[in-house]
C-alpha cells in the first residue's frame, strides 16, 4: 500500500516536471512539383495558350484564304472561325492572274543575296572587333549596335538620295545595296557575342603553329561559328523578307515589287480589300521563313548557348 502511494507521487510529481506540448495543427496540402494538377496549371495551360496565340494569325489566313468572297461578309450566317464552303479560287487568281510568282521571285532573290552579303561583311567586323583587340575596339562594337537602333525612316532620305545618284531606283539591286544597312548592325552583333564563347587558346596555338588569321578565321573560327552563322543568317533573311519601307519606296514597277508591298499595294482596288487574295498571299509569302526555321532550328538553338562546350 505504501508502495502504490509513493509511486503515485512520483509520477504526479514528473508529470508537474515535464514541458506541455502543443497540438501542432497540420499543414494545407500542396501540389508536388511532380502531381498531375502542378504540370496541368504550371506547364500544360500556359503552353496551350502560348500555342494558340503563336498558331492562330496561321489558322485565320487560311481559312480567309479558303472562304468565297459572301461568307467572308455575311457574319449572320456563316461562322468567322469556320469554312462552310472551301474553295481555291482565292489561291487560283492570286497565283495565275497576278504576278505573285514573279514577286516570289523578286523576294527570294533580294532575301538570298542581302544575307550573304551582310553575314560576310559582318563574320570580318566582329572577328575584328572580338579577336584582333586594337584600340577602340569597344567603342566600335557600341558604335555598331547604336547603328542597328537606328529607325530606317531616318536613313532613308540620304539612302534615296544615294539610290537616285547611281541610277538604281526602281531596280531591286537597290534593295539589296540598302538592307545591309540595318542586317549588318545586328549580325556583328550576334555574332560578337558568339566569338566570345571560342576560346581564344584554339587561336593561339594556331598562331604558334605559324597560322595567318585569314588561315585562323577560315580553318578555325568559322567551323566553330556555324551555329551562329546559320543564326545570324536566319535573322537576316527573316529581316529582309518582311521589309517594307525601303521596297516601298525605291521600287515602282509592278513586276519588280517584292511580296510585303505587292499584296498590299497590287491586291487593293481602290477601297476594296480582296481579303481572299490578301490572306492566301501573306500565308504562302509565310511558308519559306517558316520552312528555314523548321530546317534549322537545331543550329539556331545551339547558337544561343554558346560555341564550345568544355
Amino acid at each position: 500500500m505504501t508502495d502504490t502511494i509513493t509511486d503515485t507521487a512520483e509520477i504526479a510529481d514528473t508529470s508537474k516536471t515535464r514541458p506541455r506540448t502543443r497540438a501542432v495543427p497540420d499543414e494545407p496540402e500542396r501540389l508536388s512539383w511532380d502531381s498531375h494538377a502542378r504540370r496541368v496549371v504550371t506547364l500544360y495551360i500556359p503552353l496551350a495558350l502560348f500555342v494558340i496565340v503563336l498558331l492562330f494569325p496561321f489558322y485565320w489566313m487560311t481559312i480567309t484564304a479558303l472562304k468565297p468572297n459572301y461568307e467572308m461578309y455575311d457574319y449572320a450566317k456563316f461562322s468567322p472561325l469556320w469554312v462552310h464552303s472551301p474553295t481555291l479560287a482565292n489561291i487560283d487568281k492570286l497565283l495565275f492572274h497576278t504576278n505573285y510568282p514573279r514577286w516570289l521571285l523578286v523576294t527570294m532573290s533580294v532575301a538570298v543575296a542581302s544575307t550573304f552579303l551582310s553575314v560576310a561583311a559582318s563574320v570580318l567586323a566582329a572577328y575584328a572587333i572580338e579577336r584582333l583587340r586594337f584600340k577602340g575596339a569597344q567603342h566600335v562594337g557600341l558604335a555598331i549596335y547604336l547603328a542597328y537602333l537606328v529607325p530606317p525612316t531616318i536613313l532613308f532620305i540620304p539612302l534615296a538620295t544615294m539610290i537616285f545618284q547611281f541610277g538604281l531606283f526602281n531596280n531591286p539591286i537597290s534593295l539589296v545595296l540598302t538592307y545591309p544597312t540595318f542586317l549588318v548592325p545586328f549580325c556583328t552583333w550576334l555574332l560578337i557575342g558568339y566569338f566570345k564563347s571560342i576560346p581564344y587558346e584554339l587561336e593561339e596555338c594556331a598562331l604558334i603553329d605559324g597560322a595567318s588569321r585569314l588561315q585562323i578565321l577560315r580553318r578555325i573560327t568559322l567551323p566553330l561559328a556555324v551555329p551562329g552563322l546559320i543564326s545570324a543568317g536566319i535573322f537576316a533573311f527573316t529581316l529582309s523578307w518582311n521589309e517594307f519601307i525601303y521596297a516601298l519606296a525605291f521600287i515602282q514597277s509592278t513586276d519588280r515589287k517584292t511580296v510585303p508591298v505587292a499584296i498590299l499595294t497590287e491586291l487593293v482596288t481602290g477601297d476594296v480589300y480582296q481579303w481572299g487574295s490578301l490572306m492566301a498571299g501573306s500565308l504562302l509569302g509565310s511558308v519559306p521563313v517558316a520552312l528555314i526555321y523548321s530546317f534549322f532550328v537545331e543550329y539556331y538553338v545551339s547558337s544561343l548557348t554558346g560555341a564550345v562546350k568544355e
